[in-house]
């Protein structure tokens, strides 16, 4: 069931009596910890990112019903999908991410992974969206607090399937960008595709790598396309020079690996 081995538990009494609220609610079978902090890359100021995996009729109401400080979504209230809704919350000064995880949903995209398949959704705040394996990725990342999930490795499929997903993508983002907007010197749509298509891009060299991805925060850099930053900072708003910058984009993008 487990093919990687977790970082060792916080030893925190907040992070504790957390994990154990939550995991005493209706219909919630496992808490994890996610995001920088299930990682070791947090600093002080960082959010703790919890998970509640359920099954069946979670109902967010018991989650208000705790008192938490905060916002509480219904189930599909940030947008429906994979990624299906959550609550900002403040616990004894602290600030969390509650995320919901639908264990049906989770089962279904962990054997599509394994055979190399997967959807794209779109998601606020992440400029190129995200794939259904997020949640996959999630799994072999967070830190199972209380409960048992399984914990995969990369599959072999989606090694193979989804770095050509991301490049098409990427090669159409430019392309359209090329025939819409560089001829009319519209650098700030120029400077959008640039970011999304180098996203999408970085997605594409992390999963030919094997390596899970859960957001795009660091994307960028682990991927080794930071240095797009020097290539945005100097459009204009002339055609010359976008069509420039996309042909420079173009080349990093080919070499990234």
């Amino acid at each position: 069931m487990t093919d990687e081995t977790p970082l060792a538990p916080f030893p925190d009494p907040f992070l504790d009596q957390a994990a154990d609220r939550l995991a005493a609610l209706p219909a919630v079978h496992a808490v994890t910890l996610g995001g920088s902090r299930a990682q070791r890359t947090h600093t002080p100021d960082s959010d703790w990112d919890l998970a509640l995996y359920y099954r069946g009729g979670f109902d967010p109401a018991d989650l208000r019903a705790v008192g938490w400080e905060g916002e509480v979504s219904e189930i599909g209230g940030w947008g429906g999908g994979v990624f299906n809704g959550g609550a900002w919350l403040t616990i004894d000064g602290r600030h969390v991410d509650v995320h919901y995880r639908d264990l049906d949903v989770v089962d279904h995209e962990l054997a599509e992974a394994r055979q190399g398949r997967f959807h794209w959704e779109p998601l606020l705040f992440h400029l190129a969206g995200i794939p259904s394996y997020l949640l996959v990725a999630e799994l072999a990342i967070n830190q199972v607090l209380r409960g048992a999930l399984p914990r995969p490795a990369y599959p072999e499929a989606l090694r193979a399937a989804a770095p050509p997903f991301w490049r098409d993508r990427a090669a159409l983002t430019l392309a359209y960008a090329k025939g819409s907007y560089v001829r009319h010197g519209q650098a700030t749509e120029v400077a959008g595709a640039l970011a999304t298509a180098a996203m999408q891009t970085a997605h594409a060299v992390l999963a030919a790598r094997g390596e899970w991805v859960t957001n795009e925060k660091r994307l960028l850099r682990r991927a080794g396309l930071r240095d797009l930053d020097t290539i945005t900072t100097g459009l204009r708003p002339e055609p010359e020079t976008l069509a420039r910058s996309i042909a420079e984009a173009e080349e990093m993008f080919a070499a990234a690996h």
